[in-house]
């Protein structure tokens, strides 16, 4: 059986809020029984943006990531409902039942996602149901995907199989597997998110002047074992990404053909610019 699944590329999400936008306009003023009660006009973001800044002027990197429900196959919500206020439905999508759910705000405690939110006027627990009222008359996407102008977000209508298939042929993740809660929410490049990274800039002496860098060879080492390598760009620039935050002790080595050697150690917690590394002639120390 064809069952949704929602797919989201982090990098290409810049925070333009049509998937929120869209969720708002659907559901602030309008009725779905049996789907979704109205969506309080303030106070709501079924559909949210969480943004983080990494590094330091002049490499800054900012990335957005989308956050919703996640219609989990092992929904702790569904756990924690009384009378069947809770719905998993055979394809794929958790509904929270507008008229079995009143009062129950353990609701709201139960996900660990911080997904599900308390309608204090109507005392009802409220999360985003997937479009699945849109999708029942023929629709084949959400509306976030369908208004999503870079395509970031994409609505999945596949086999279990075929989705486990996308998803290590694409290397999706899910937000918090530790959880255990199976998300039908995957996410594509999610260490563009949570992972951090280093840069900096390389300059020399060329003709007596000083001037960025380009194409010197640098090598990323860690406990001796060499993690990764790049060259600097036109403008003595370089970046290693996707390194694990609070990671410890590095090694950078930087080499060109018309520079000495130069290694450079650091620490790495959040994502770091190491500013400008002058290299020296050969035979000359660096300074």
């Amino acid at each position: 059986m064809k069952k949704w699944n929602l797919v989201i590329d982090v990098p290409l999400c810049f925070n333009c809020n049509m998937c929120a936008l869209s969720c708002n306009d659907e559901y602030h003023g309008n009725e779905f029984p049996g789907y979704a009660a109205e969506m309080p006009s303030r106070g709501h973001r079924w559909i949210d943006i969480i943004q983080r800044e990494q590094g330091q002027v002049p490499m800054v990197e900012v990335s957005y990531l989308p956050v919703t429900c996640n219609h989990c196959d092992n929904p702790p919500c569904m756990k924690a409902a009384r009378d069947g206020a809770v719905n998993k439905r055979p394809d794929g999508i958790v509904i929270i039942v507008p008229e079995k759910a009143k009062g129950q705000k353990q609701l709201v405690e139960a996900c660990p996602y911080g997904a599900i939110w308390w309608n204090e006027e109507k005392q009802l627990p409220q999360a985003w149901p997937f479009d699945a009222h849109l999708l029942d008359q023929g629709w084949k996407k959400t509306r976030g995907s369908q208004g999503c102008p870079t395509h970031a977000m994409r609505t999945l209508h596949v086999e279990d199989e075929e989705m486990q298939r996308i998803v290590k042929e694409d290397k999706l993740e899910v937000l918090h597997p530790e959880y255990g809660t199976q998300p039908r929410v995957y996410y594509k490049n999610l260490g563009r998110f949570y992972k951090v990274f280093v840069g900096g800039t390389l300059a020399g002496e060329i003709n007596g002047v000083l001037e960025c860098v380009e194409d010197a060879r640098l090598v990323l080492e860690k406990d001796g074992k060499v993690l990764a390598e790049t060259k600097s760009d036109a403008y003595g620039d370089f970046r290693f990404p996707g390194l694990k935050e609070n990671s410890g002790a590095y090694r950078l080595k930087v080499s060109d053909a018309r520079f000495g050697a130069k290694d450079v150690d650091f620490d790495l917690g959040q994502s770091i610019y190491l500013g400008t590394i002058v290299l020296a002639q050969p035979g000359a120390r660096a300074g």
